[in-house]
């Protein structure tokens, strides 16, 4: 499968693989380039550029691979405009199902930040985020998603 390593010093490795035309995967972590393609490079250069404007492109095909149910969760997120919050509560009054099933939907993204599962926060707090139960470091990463996209 295609794919692409990128290192940002305040984020980290970020690997993307594509397949079928779409970005499949971004996974925290590194590794040699595999055969990278225009929407890989295309797609590097997106997130470089986020990285430095919080902003995210909206014309990158994606296609996560997961349930009915979680692809509808990931469509109610890629509609979270930059900058707000919602709590899972809101993206289940809007995708159908509870809380703890939107949050199940998060921790599955395939493709964190670009479809924008950092934008999704506890009633109470930030709730999680992934990786966020080893030593803080996921929601140390989701915190400055939120900076940086000025949501906090």
């Amino acid at each position: 499968m295609p794919h692409i390593s990128i290192h940002h010093p305040a984020f980290g490795d970020i690997l993307l693989r594509e397949a079928g035309g779409a970005i499949v995967s971004l996974d925290w972590e590194s590794g040699a380039d595999d055969a990278p393609t225009p929407l890989l490079r295309r797609a590097a250069e997106a997130l470089q550029a986020y990285f430095r404007s919080g902003v995210l492109p909206a014309d990158l095909p994606l296609a996560p691979a997961g349930t009915a149910y979680q692809r509808r969760v990931w469509a109610c997120l890629r509609r979270i405009p930059r900058g707000e919050i919602r709590t899972y509560g809101a993206v289940a009054s809007e995708a159908g199902g509870s809380a703890r099933a939107v949050g199940g939907a998060n921790r599955a993204n395939p493709i964190p930040i670009l479809i924008p599962c950092h934008r999704v926060c506890a009633a109470n707090g930030l709730g999680g985020y992934a990786g966020s139960d080893r030593d803080g470091w996921g929601l140390d990463m989701k915190r400055r998603l939120l900076e940086l996209e000025g949501a906090v």
